[in-house]
């Protein structure tokens, strides 16, 4: 997911994206422990992404103090 569609997004939109990764994540973490994980890199794409929305959540934040 591009950063320029993730500041396109609402809050609300965020806040669910994030718990949908959140979800995802810990899904492909137990895959890896049983030894069902086809695409391991998926997991890392995951954590960015999280990491990304978290980062515009912030931006937006700060943007809201100082205004």
């Amino acid at each position: 997911m591009k950063v320029n569609d993730i500041r396109n997004m609402s809050a609300a939109d965020m806040e669910q994206q994030v718990s949908s990764l959140k979800e995802e994540l810990f899904n492909l973490r137990f895959q890896l422990a049983t030894g069902q994980l086809e695409n391991p890199m998926r997991i890392r794409e995951v954590k960015k992404t999280i990491a990304r929305i978290k980062t515009v959540q912030r931006e937006v934040e700060i943007k809201s103090e100082n205004a």
